[in-house]
């Protein structure tokens, strides 16, 4: 069981790697400026995080079948001879770093997405602006562009 443990451990690694250059491939196609290759690199980023909870709870099933009271992968180490120890360590610290670069790279991801939606809005919000009419006159209910009052007028009028 404790093999099937490792190569749970091996997988997740690997697929955090490969999360790793499809965050990259995400950063570049943002710099780009091509959304439409950026949502094909989401939905492939979206896929494998599937993937890797199912890992993760598949792992969780393993260290409950070994030791019962186990939680984490870290609780079985008092029970485990020094050498499957020793790797199960440098398999959680690899996993581990690749998980915070991950997370680096992600919040560069965001705040990309989160900079060009703004310069988005901006720019948007400034057409619009450009192109509403300047003075409270608009076209008329004939289609002709109508002369509003703009100034204060008094009314007379009979009684």
């Amino acid at each position: 069981m404790i093999r099937l443990i490792e190569e749970n451990l091996v997988r997740q690694n690997k697929a955090m790697l490969l999360m790793l250059l499809l965050l990259e491939e995400e950063f570049s196609r943002l710099t780009q400026l091509k959304p439409q290759s950026v949502s094909q690199v989401e939905l492939s980023i979206q896929e494998l995080m599937r993937q890797i909870v199912a890992e993760r709870s598949s792992l969780r099933r393993m260290v409950i079948a070994v030791e019962p009271s186990a939680k984490r992968v870290r609780d079985l180490f008092p029970g485990l001879d020094r050498e499957k120890g020793d790797s199960l360590r440098e398999l959680l610290a690899r996993l581990d770093a690749a998980e915070q670069k991950c997370g680096v790279q992600a919040a560069k991801n965001q705040q990309m997405a989160m900079a060009l939606f703004d310069q988005s809005k901006g720019l948007l919000n400034f057409m619009h602006n450009q192109i509403k009419p300047k003075s409270t006159t608009a076209y008329g209910r004939s289609g002709r562009f109508a002369k509003g009052i703009n100034d204060a007028r008094l009314l007379s009028g009979r009684l």
